[in-house]
Parts: C-alpha cells; sequence; structure tokens
C-alpha cells in the first residue's frame, strides 16, 4: 500500500486509498477480494497479491491493466 501511496504523490493522475476488507465485507464483496492486497484501477480489479515494486509500476503505467 505504501508504494501506491508514493505513487499518489508523485503525479496527480494517481489517487490510493486502503481498505480493510474485514471492515467492509460488503465493499471487499462488490470487488472480488479473496486474497490481499488486492489492486483496484478505475473501480477494475486487475491483480491480487504482493509484486516487487518494478512489477507494480509497469502494471500501472501500461496501457491496459492486467
Amino acid at each position: 500500500m505504501l508504494l501506491a501511496y508514493r505513487c499518489a504523490l508523485a503525479s496527480p493522475h494517481v489517487t490510493a486509498a486502503a481498505i480493510e476488507a474485514t471492515e467492509f465485507p460488503a465493499l471487499a464483496d462488490s470487488k472480488d477480494v479473496w486474497a490481499v492486497p488486492k489492486i483496484v484501477v478505475d473501480g477494475v480489479p486487475q491483480w491480487e497479491g504482493s509484486v516487487p515494486e518494478r512489477v507494480f509500476v509497469q502494471r500501472l503505467l501500461a496501457p491496459t491493466f492486467g
């Protein structure tokens, strides 16, 4: 999550928010959260699990997410 916050600080085009799935189960269900972290871009779930910083940024900058 720290990397997502750093990306948000670096660019006005990025926002980041952390949501505790156990405290907001309806939201977690709506985003199909089964593992954490769950990365959601533009409201669409993209990938699950931790990835290296380089991979996170590459995926974030890719023309199509996934």
